[in-house]
């Protein structure tokens, strides 16, 4: 793989006969999709995360602290990013996660209004502009459930990778979410649908290998791929300043 040129890594993983399997859809600097490796374990964990790392980096693909890496904000795949690139991790938290958990500390009748504070604050074009919302979202949970506030207040910076960068609107929305390699599971569901039993590990990879190949003839450039030099150089431009992307500790 050491002609892909990764722009952005989703993280994510599907559970198939009882067992997990981390798995990362990478982004090219020209918005090309490709399915770029997957690690067997019991459990999502980091040493699984640091595994399927370490194959794809053995497999030729260079790992730089340039790539925006996209995950749901499970902490075993968080924790071997921050590992593996410190500080200067540029790291997505999935937005539609963050809105669904959050509403799930509130009782049903604050739960509408939560989501439109979320969805508002995310829709502003500077970071400075949407993180002054979502901390007055912040202070409104309060009010109501500590829980729910803190789970916003933890995630803040990582919810707002994109805008620091800033990204344009219609990338942004292939890139904040999970929701291109979830887009990916339903397509390995959907072709091991006549699958009833798995002989061993090596029918379980091989046919995971093969199907996601197949998803990947199916694939289409992301939806604002144009954009993807600028978001480079701006990453670039961070980079010469030292300024680095805010994580939570």
């Amino acid at each position: 793989m050491s002609d892909f040129r990764a722009f952005a890594i989703y993280l994510d993983t599907i559970h198939r006969a009882g067992e997990a399997f981390i798995i990362a859809l990478g982004i090219d600097t020209e918005g090309k999709k490709m399915p770029l490796g997957f690690w067997q374990g019991a459990t999502e964990n980091h040493e699984l995360c640091e595994e399927l790392l370490a194959d794809i980096e053995r497999r030729g693909l260079k790992l730089t602290k340039r790539t925006i890496w996209v995950t749901d904000g499970g902490k075993g795949i968080i924790k071997a990013l921050r590992d593996k690139f410190g500080k200067k991790l540029l790291h997505q938290r999935c937005t539609i996660h963050k809105d669904k958990n959050i509403q799930k500390h509130l009782a049903k009748r604050y739960r509408k209004e939560a989501h439109r504070r979320f969805k508002t604050a995310l829709e502003q074009k500077s970071y400075e502009d949407a993180k002054e919302m979502l901390l007055e979202m912040e202070k409104w949970l309060r009010g109501i459930n500590e829980s729910a506030a803190d789970s916003l207040l933890e995630a803040i910076e990582e919810i707002l990778t994109l805008h620091r960068l800033k990204v344009p609107e219609l990338l942004r929305k292939t890139l904040c979410s999970t929701n291109p390699i979830e887009s990916m599971f339903s397509m390995v569901r959907d072709a091991e649908g006549n699958i009833k039993r798995y002989r061993n590990s090596r029918m379980k990879q091989r046919w995971l290998a093969s199907v996601l190949l197949y998803c990947e003839k199916r694939f289409k450039r992301v939806n604002g791929y144009t954009s993807i030099p600028d978001v480079i150089r701006n990453i670039e431009a961070l980079e010469e300043t030292g300024e680095t992307v805010k994580v939570a500790a």
